[in-house]
Formats: C-alpha cells, structure tokens, sequence
C-alpha cells in the first residue's frame, strides 16, 4: 500500500524550496503566503523534522529540506510532463529542444530532415537554450556547451568541443605555418575570448595576440570568415559543413581541445517518453558519425622556429 502524506503540504513544500519564500509559492499556487507557511509547518509535524530555518526575510533549507527538495523536484516535473503527455490530443507529438542559435543553425538544422523522415509524427519545436540559458521546465531535452555538470540533469556527450583556425581557401594560401598568422587579422567571439590564447600557446605562438574585429556569437564570425574577412577560430561541430564543401578550410592541422564537449541535456523520466527516447537515438547516432573531411587542407601546423 502506497503511503503519501499530506499531498498539499508537499506540493506547498516544494514550491517554496524551489522559489525561495512562502510568497512566490502562494502566487504559483494561488493560496496566500500565511497558506503555504501553514501547510509547510503542518508537514514538519508530520514528518517529524524541519525543513527550513525561517531567518529573517529569508528561508534556508535545513539539511533534511534540501534532501526532500532534491527528490521532489524531479517527481513533480515528471509528473507534469506525463499529465501534458496523456491530455495532449493524440495526434499532437511535439518536441521542444532548448538549443543555442549558432547550433541550430550550423549543424542541427540541416540535419533535421533526416529525423524527420525517420519520425515524420513528431514537430519539432526550438527555443532559446544558450549556455547561460537555465534548462526550461518545458523542454524535452536541450543542448548545451559546457563541462558537464548540470546537477538534477543526465548530460550525455555529444562532440568534443575541438578548435582550428578557419578562413577561405583565398586566404590559406598566404598561411605556410602557424607563425605567419597576424593578429590583426585573427576574428574573435566576446563569449570565448579564451579560444585564441588555447591555440596559439598549443602551437607556440605566444607572443600573437588576436586583435582582430569581434563578434558576439560563433555564428557571426564564421561567417565573417566565409566572407573573407579575417580567420576565425572555428569550433566543432559549427564547421564541419563548411570544410567539407569547401566554404572554408583549415590551414592547419593541429586541432586543439577547448576543455568542453557538447552535451545532449534531459530529465531522466524522459527516457520513458517515446518522442525524446526516439530524438535521442537519432541524436547520438548523427553526433557518432565522423566529420566529414574537408575539401581542402593547405600547409599544417609546426611550432616556431
């Protein structure tokens, strides 16, 4: 016999962990702050331990609280998500991905068809998932650069995040090794100011600093450099596509680690939803696959003499 005490003062519980006070709980549960105390201080009594140190202004979960919360939380959104799953008209299968613009656009994108043929039942839904983008109660699952460590999320890996210069073959020519690079002419990303310094330490050109025109996102700059404009530091997967049509090329062979890989993000209990369970073995498949070769490599990479 399954054993659930005081529902309501669970649920009141988790909200107020969640948000940090009984007020936010109570506007998300349409009940008044003093409701939400009540029923938290009714399920200590029942458990028999605190939950929270009441400090002035502020709420701490205890030990047992954060405990409790951790397990919860979870259970609650899965709880949600199962209840959008079975009241969802039977011919509505909708994924929703929290994805970066950049990603999306140079590598999920032109793939889609093929799950879509795989999966033509399922639509596809993107919203914003940048890395400083916290992973949204209603997303299926999402894709992120980073370490890892997403607590409360399974993060199973994808690419590894590999750096190489990329430019227009017009521009390689005039590149014989790494040391006629020029900082000028090196674009660079406001978010990884630290993707140059990686490189150019690995190839022994410390004294080269990228002074080059500056773009916010990955995207931007890749296309700067397919423009002509300058080389850029390209990044797996962004500039798979592009080498092996030849849109742009690698003048080099060295290709450095940036110390994060790509990471497929999702729930657990996502595992037992057919539609993600099917995206995510699509996913890891095409992610599997090798890059392709690029069209054209000139010189490779050699330490400074």
């Amino acid at each position: 016999m399954r054993r659930l005490l005081f529902l309501n003062g669970i649920k009141a519980f988790e909200a107020a962990a969640r948000t940090g006070s009984f007020a936010a709980a109570g506007l998300e549960l349409s009940v008044s702050a003093a409701a939400v105390s009540r029923m938290v201080h009714l399920l200590e009594e029942r458990l028999g331990v605190a939950l929270f140190e009441r400090k002035a202004n502020k709420l701490v979960l205890t030990q047992a609280g954060r405990a409790y919360q951790g397990g919860l939380t979870p259970i609650f959104d899965a709880l949600a998500s199962l209840t959008a799953q079975v009241t969802a008209p039977s011919s509505v299968r909708v994924l929703t991905i929290g994805v970066g613009h950049t990603f999306a656009m140079r590598w999920l994108i032109p793939r889609l068809s093929e799950f879509r043929s795989e999966e033509p039942d399922i639509e596809v839904r993107f919203t914003t998932g940048g890395a400083e983008v916290p992973f949204g109660e209603d997303w299926s699952c999402g894709i992120k650069l980073g370490t890892g460590d997403w607590p409360g999320l399974v993060a199973e890996p994808l690419f590894a995040g590999d750096l190489t210069p990329v430019c227009v073959p017009r521009l390689a020519t005039g590149l014989k090794r790494p040391a006629d690079l020029k900082g000028p002419g090196l674009i660079r990303v406001t978010h990884s100011p630290e993707d140059w310094p990686i490189w150019l330490k690995a190839a022994n050109l410390t004294r080269i600093n990228a002074r080059g025109p500056e773009f916010q996102f990955y995207g931007q700059a890749l296309q700067a450099a397919a423009d002509g404009l300058g080389i850029a530091m390209g990044i797996r997967p962004y500039i798979d596509d592009d080498l092996a049509a030849g849109r742009l090329v690698a003048p080099f062979d060295l290709s450095v680690p940036k110390g994060m890989r790509w990471y497929l993000l999702y729930r657990s209990f996502q595992t037992e939803q057919r539609d993600f369970a099917a995206f995510r073995r699509w996913i890891m498949r095409a992610a599997s696959e090798p890059a392709a070769r690029p069209a054209r490599r000139i010189g490779r990479a050699a330490p400074r003499n």
